[in-house]
């Protein structure tokens, strides 16, 4: 035999074997040659690194030999792996083989059973017809009963003994139970045959409940009566809390879950005892309505709460409290339940459009008398139950929406009486006599009155609420008399304009009397509201979108207008007189100022009829209004001095009105009369300004003039300089040259009086022809 048959196959001389090349081995040996060559470039670049070429090849042999021996060692560990996980193929195959072949015994073996299964079915029939039959025997006389005991129980039921009631119903419901347990495993059809029969067993149920629930919703009244019903209904509440309690607990952890719960259960009959006499609270709420409560019947229904939960806390703490067990904390459970339901019915309440009166009785109510010993502050029940437990009966947003609506209906309440006193004001001016004087003799008219003690009772009656709605009471009366004053300052500028069209007719006599009252009125109010100013608590948080103190500016805008009034009537009855000033007659005889010291005199003493310090201020404003009168008749040049002689008899004239004008006013009386920058000293300057003789000392005497008089204008120099009549145009410019180069700042405190002066523009010649138009 030749070696080709020995061997059993042809060698590789004989049959080359064709060797597949991988890309990825090309690449990578190609890409080794390009680092070979790389490396070796950068190592041999010089000829003298050629000597240790021999080192390097025997360093890179023996690197090329530890990887090769690297790959074997890998390769070899592999080949193992690949070994031992076909002998676990092998031994599985095995296992698998003999699974199959158990398999397929058990197979023929369940098939050989399953001829004797069928055999067994019609004795599982059998047996389960002998159960049935056995539980219709031996609860046969309960079956046929239960129709009489229905009907026998709810005869109890509707004679209300209730106890005999339920211990039937507890009868028959074991009754249903145990058949519907001797059931269990048995159809559908079955367990509702049962139900439908025992049908009559939910309605006695349900019947019992109602009649039950009545009693405990009439348990007050029962209490009073006959508290036997009421101890009837708590022991069948508990009967059926201990059943509930069972029931669940044969449930337990360790209980078989396979049973269920009998039809209704759990009834939890004591949540619903507390839900009915909750419902038995809320129910004296529910029929009070909007209408029934308008007006004073709020605070009547209000009081009617009072004495009612009060009562109904007696009954349940002295009767009640010994029908139940302890555990029931009845009178805590009352308490919480008179609590919600006022809540809820006093939501209500404040959701009505309520009045102001209706407003103070619920914050009254709630704020007060709720906290009070009267009721739930009373000493046996503030033991019973913490009020901070039970909250507020209306939140502090409802408080304050309520106080809101308080304030907004008091001030419309307001507005409306001051709108009519003030009415009624208008009407008084109108009379043909005085107006009223107090004690003290002072004009008035009714109208502060009115006002100050609305806004006195107001803010008493916000303050037994609390001090924060007497703030907010007592800021928003400012606040409507700052509009009131205003109508006020309105009708007085009507009055003085009716005044003025009518002085012709002399209809109203006493215009100024009752011009007087309204200042005195004006002062009045003016103390009333600090007084009602000094009520406002430090720690008061109101806040109000216009200044607190706006009624003051104006009361102050007011006065100033009825005083501007009184002068411009004492100017009135002056003008006659005044118009007669710095002419020659009154240079010659000098009769203008007594007539007006006459009138002054007539104001003076109607003065003494306003109170203090408007008193003193009308007085200092006749003479300062006397003399600006004066001096702006020397203004207007009706008189210019020809001569020396003239300029000394108006000089002089004018010295003798000022002594005169200022002797009378410390006539009428010295408390009167300014004692510092008195305006009647301003005449004898002027007097000295005019007589002066050498006109050369005008400048020294204008420099004097305006370091006392700092406000006198270059107008009012040139008009003194005008009616002199002997003022060079030189001594003129350097007068005014010297005046406007002083130009001195007011002093603190001083009161212009120049400025109240106003000098006729000089009259500009015409300069066209007056010939007329052809």
């Amino acid at each position: 035999m030749s070696d080709r048959d020995k061997n059993g196959c042809d060698s590789q001389e004989d049959v080359p074997v064709p060797v597949e090349v991988w890309p990825e081995l090309e690449r990578a040996e190609c890409l080794a040659r390009g680092a070979a060559l790389k490396w070796a470039s950068g190592v041999f670049c010089r000829p003298e690194q050629l000597e240790r070429l021999g080192q390097y090849r025997k360093r890179e042999s023996q690197r090329t030999s530890s990887i090769h021996s690297r790959l074997k060692s890998v390769v070899q560990s592999y080949l193992e792996g690949v070994d031992w996980g076909l002998e676990q193929l092998r031994e599985a195959r095995t296992e698998l083989r003999e699974v199959s072949h158990a398999l397929q015994k058990t197979v023929v073996e369940s098939r050989k059973n399953a001829e004797g299964i069928t055999a067994l079915e019609t004795m599982r029939e059998l047996s389960i017809n002998h159960c049935k039959l056995l539980a219709a025997v031996s609860n046969l006389p309960r079956i046929y009963s239960v129709r009489t005991m229905i009907q026998e129980t709810e005869r109890l039921v509707e004679s209300r003994r209730l106890l005999e009631a339920h211990a039937r119903l507890m009868e028959l419901e074991v009754w249903q139970d145990e058949v519907l347990l001797q059931l269990r495993g048995s159809g559908d059809e079955d367990k509702e045959l049962v139900q439908n029969y025992f049908s009559g067993v939910g309605r006695l149920v349900d019947a019992l409940a109602k009649e039950l629930w009545a009693v405990v919703a009439s348990g007050l009244a029962l209490a009073r009566q006959n508290p036997t019903p009421f101890v009837s209904a708590v022991r069948i509440v508990e009967r059926e809390e201990a059943l509930d309690r069972s029931l669940l607990a044969e449930r337990g952890p360790t209980a078989d879950h396979s049973r269920p719960l009998p039809p209704g259960r759990p009834r939890c009959w004591r949540d619903r005892f507390f839900k009915v006499m909750e419902e038995a609270v809320s129910a004296r709420f529910r029929s009070v309505s909007y209408l029934h409560t308008r007006g004073p019947g709020l605070a009547g229904h209000l009081s009617a709460l009072q004495h009612g939960i009060m009562g109904d806390l007696d009954t349940v703490r002295h009767l009640l409290e010994h029908c139940v067990p302890p555990h029931y904390h009845l009178t805590q459970a009352y308490l919480r339940a008179c609590h919600r339901c006022l809540q809820a019915h006093l939501s209500q309440v404040s959701g009505w459009e309520l009045e102001s009166g209706e407003i103070f009785a619920v914050l009254n109510w709630v704020l007060h008398i709720y906290n009070s010993p009267e009721m739930m502050g009373h000493p046996d029940i503030v033991p019973e139950m913490e009020m901070e437990e039970l909250g507020p009966l209306i939140s502090q947003e409802g408080l304050e929406q309520l106080q809101n609506k308080y304030v907004h209906s008091v001030r419309k309440s307001v507005s409306e009486w001051m709108q009519k006193a003030l009415e009624v004001e208008l009407t008084d001016w109108q009379r043909e006599q005085e107006p009223d004087v107090d004690h003290e003799g002072y004009y008035h008219t009714s109208l502060p009155t009115i006002i100050t003690q609305m806004l006195e009772e107001n803010a008493r009656v916000a303050l037994m609420i609390s001090e924060a709605l007497r703030d907010q009471t007592i800021q928003m009366g400012l606040y409507e008399m700052e509009t009131l004053l205003n109508r006020f300052r309105e009708a007085l500028v009507e009055f003085g304009k009716d005044h003025r069209k009518d002085q012709s007719t002399n209809n109203n006599k006493f215009y100024l009397h009752y011009l007087l009252a309204c200042i005195s009125n004006c002062i009045i109010l003016k103390t009333s509201t600090e007084s009602l100013q000094q009520q406002l608590s430090s720690r008061s948080s109101v806040r109000f979108s216009r200044s607190p103190l706006g009624h003051l500016a104006a009361l102050d805008r007011a006065v100033r207008k009825a005083c501007r009034l009184v002068m411009d009537h004492l100017l009135m009855e002056m003008q006659p007189y005044l118009q007669n000033l710095m002419s020659r007659a009154w240079l010659a005889q000098g009769d203008v100022i007594p007539q007006v010291c006459g009138v002054l005199e007539r104001h003076w003493d109607l003065f003494n009829h306003v109170r203090p310090p408007c008193q003193q201020r009308l007085r200092e404003e006749c003479q300062w209004l006397t003399v600006v009168e004066y001096v702006r008749a020397l203004m207007q040049k009706r008189l210019i001095c020809r001569n020396a002689e003239e300029r000394r008899q108006l000089a002089q004239r004018m010295a003798q009105d000022a002594q005169q004008l200022k002797e009378h006013c410390q006539g009428m009386e010295g408390e009167g009369i300014l004692t510092e920058g008195n305006p009647v000293d301003l005449l004898p300057v002027l007097a000295d300004f005019i007589k002066l003789r050498d006109p050369g000392m005008l400048t020294l005497e204008v420099s004097g003039m305006v370091a006392k008089y700092p406000d006198i204008s270059e107008e009012h120099i040139s008009a003194l300089l005008d009616i002199r009549g002997d003022v060079s145009r030189d001594v003129r410019s350097s007068v005014l040259d010297l005046l406007e180069q002083i130009a001195p700042a007011l002093p603190a405190g001083y009161r212009p009086i120049f400025s109240d002066i106003l000098v006729p523009a000089p009259s500009m010649p015409f300069c066209l022809p007056t010939a007329k138009c052809a």
